[in-house]
C-alpha cells in the first residue's frame, strides 16, 4: 500500500508542525518550545503560569488584564479602579510599541551592493559580524530562513541558495528524501510533510518490500524464509546465510546473536535454554542451571528408567571378608570412604563407637580394640586414671582406690646422692628440675618450708637455713620485728 505519512499537529501560534521533542501542551493545544509565551508582555511560560484562551496564551497577569474583570474593587492593588484592558501591550494594536513605550525604528547604514549583511544590507562591523561562507552576518542576523531559529557556528548550514539554515531545515530542504531516509534526531522515514507536490508524486511509487518474495534459488537463500539474503542483513551460521530478523530461535522465537545461538541437528537454531531442553542430555541430575529436574521431552517410562537404583542399606551390599567396612561389613566405595588405620569405613558409619559421635581426621582415635572413638571417650575408656588425670577437671577414678603414689611428695625408692634435691635427697632430672641459689629441687618439693605453698620465680625467698619460703613466712620467721613492722599499717609484730 502506498506510504501515508503521520499527521503531527499544528502550533496554534506559528502553524507548523510539533514533533514530541519539542512540544509544551496547554489547554489541549500543542505548541513548540519557542512559542511558548505570552501574547501581551511576551514573557516565558511554563506549566504553573500560563493560561490558554482562544488558542492563545497568556500569563496570569496579562490575562486578568485583557480577559478578568473590570471596574472599581477589581486591579493590581487594593480598593482601586482598574479598566485596564492590556491593549497597550498588544504589539499588533500599535505598532513600534512595547510595554508603554514607543520604539523607534534603528536606522542601519546601507551597504554597497554584495558588501553588506546578506540578510538586510546593512554594514556590518567586527563586533557583531558572523561569518558563513565567507559573508559577515549581523548577529541577530544570523538565523535560519524557515524556522528563524538563531544559529552559531556549530549548528548552521549554508542552503544552495546562499541563505543559511538550521540543521533539520537544511535536511527537509535539501536534504534526500524517501524510504531509508532519515532526520536528524528520530529513526523514522525523512519525508517533509510540508511538501505536498514532492509526496504525491512520490507516494505512488513507495510500497512496502517483503525481502521473503525475492525468492532464491533452492539451497541458497535464508535456510527459514528461503528468501534472497543480501550484505546489509547478513547474518552467518555454520556458513549459512541468513536474514537478520529470521535469525531467531526455533521455539521460542527469541533474537539471536553469535553468543546464545546453538545450531541443532535438525539445520535449525536454537537458544541455548531451548537446545538444552530439545537436544542436550535429559533424566535425572541434567537441568538447566536451577536445582529441579531436567526432563522435557521424555515419557515418564523413559524418566524411571534412566533413575539409577539407590540402595538405602549399604550392609546388603557384602564386602568379601575382611575387606568391607569395620563396622557393618558392607562395601566401601570412593565416594563415601573415610580411611583409619589403614581401614575404609563408610562415611555414616565412621562415627563413635561409644557416643555415636560423627567424626573426621581431626578428633577420630584409634583404640586398641580397632574400634574409633571420640576423644573424649577414648580419654575414658583407654586414659590414664587417678587423681589428676581426665578430659575434665575431675578426678577420674573407675576403681574407687586412690591412685596417689606419692602422697608425702618423696619417692620410696631410689639412690640419694650429695647433690640431689636438698629436701628430699633423690636425683633431679632435667625435666622437673628448679633452681634456687645454685641449688636444683624437685619441681614438687619446690614449695614453702613452712605454709607448704608451691613457689616459683616470682614469689621465692631464700631462707638463712637453707630452706626456701613465701614472702609472707620468710618475713614472719626472718623479717624485721617491733612496733611498725607487721603485717598490717599501725600494729605491732613481735612473732
Amino acid at each position: 500500500m502506498p506510504f501515508t505519512p503521520v499527521e503531527t499537529p499544528k502550533c496554534p501560534k506559528c502553524g507548523k508542525s510539533v514533533y514530541a521533542a519539542e512540544e509544551r501542551v496547554a489547554g489541549g493545544y500543542k505548541f513548540h518550545k519557542t512559542c511558548f509565551k505570552c501574547g501581551m508582555c511576551n514573557k516565558a511560560l511554563d506549566s504553573t503560569n500560563c493560561t490558554e484562551h482562544d488558542k492563545e496564551l497568556f500569563c496570569k497577569n496579562c490575562h486578568a488584564r485583557k480577559y478578568g474583570p473590570k471596574g472599581y474593587g477589581f486591579g493590581g492593588g487594593a480598593g482601586c479602579l482598574s479598566m485596564d484592558s492590556g491593549a497597550h501591550l498588544n504589539r499588533d494594536d500599535i505598532d513600534g510599541v512595547r510595554n508603554g513605550a514607543r520604539l523607534e525604528p534603528r536606522v542601519i547604514a546601507k551597504a554597497p551592493e554584495g558588501e553588506g549583511c546578506p540578510r538586510c544590507g546593512g554594514y556590518v562591523y567586527a563586533a557583531e559580524q558572523m561569518l558563513a561562507r565567507g559573508r559577515g552576518y549581523h548577529r541577530r542576523c544570523f538565523k535560519c530562513l524557515l524556522c528563524n531559529r538563531t544559529l552559531d557556528s556549530t549548528m548552521h548550514c549554508d542552503g544552495p541558495d546562499k541563505d543559511i539554515y538550521c540543521r533539520g531545515c537544511y535536511a527537509q530542504k535539501f536534504g534526500a528524501r524517501g524510504y531509508g531516509h532519515l532526520g536528524i534526531s528520530s529513526m523514522g522515514l525523512m519525508s517533509d510533510i510540508r511538501d505536498r507536490e514532492w509526496q504525491s508524486d512520490l507516494a505512488p511509487k513507495i510500497a512496502d518490500i517483503d525481502v521473503g518474495k525475492i525468492r532464491a534459488r533452492p539451497g541458497e537463500g535464508c535456510p527459514r524464509c528461503g528468501g534472497v539474503v543480501f550484505a546489509a542483513e547478513l547474518v552467518l551460521s555454520k556458513g549459512r546465510e541468513w536474514h537478520r530478523k529470521c535469525f531467531k530461535c526455533r521455539d521460542c522465537t527469541k533474537t539471536l546473536d553469535s553468543i546464545i545461538a546453538c545450531d541443532g541437528p535438525d539445520k535449525e537454531v536454537y537458544c541455548k535454554t531451548c537446545y538444552g531442553k530439545k537436544w542436550g542430555p535429559h533424566g535425572y541430575g541434567f537441568a538447566c542451571g536451577s536445582s529441579f529436574l531436567q526432563t522435557d521431552g521424555m515419557t515418564e517410562e523413559q524418566i524411571s528408567s534412566q533413575r539409577p537404583f539407590v540402595c538405602p542399606d549399604t550392609t546388603s551390599i557384602k564386602a568379601p571378608e575382611g575387606e568391607g567396612c569395620p563396622r557393618c561389613g558392607g562395601a566401601v566405595f570412593a565416594a563415601e570412604q573415610q580411611l583409619s588405620k589403614g581401614q575404609m569405613w563408610h562415611k555414616k558409619c565412621y562415627n563413635c563407637a561409644d557416643c555415636h559421635r560423627p567424626l573426621d581426621s581431626m578428633i577420630a582415635c584409634d583404640g586398641p580394640d580397632k574400634d574409633i572413638y571420640c576423644r573424649p571417650c577414648y580419654g575414658k575408656r583407654y586414659g590414664p586414671k587417678g587423681f589428676g588425670y581426665g578430659h575434665a577437671p575431675t578426678l577420674v577414678s573407675t576403681s574407687g582406690e586412690s591412685t596417689i603414689q606419692f602422697p608425702e611428695g618423696k619417692p620410696f625408692s631410689g639412690a640419694r646422692s650429695s647433690g640431689g634435691c636438698p629436701r628430699c635427697g633423690y636425683a633431679v632430672f632435667a625435666a622437673e628440675q628448679m633452681i634456687s641459689k645454685s641449688r636444683i629441687w624437685h619441681k614438687r618439693c619446690f614449695h614453702c618450708a613452712d605454709c607448704r605453698k608451691s613457689l616459683d620465680s616470682t614469689n621465692l625467698n631464700d631462707g638463712p637455713d637453707g630452706d626456701i619460703y613465701c614472702r609472707a613466712c620468710y618475713g614472719r620467721n626472718f623479717g624485721p620485728k617491733g612496733v611498725g613492722f607487721g603485717l598490717g599499717a599501725g600494729t605491732l609484730t613481735m612473732t
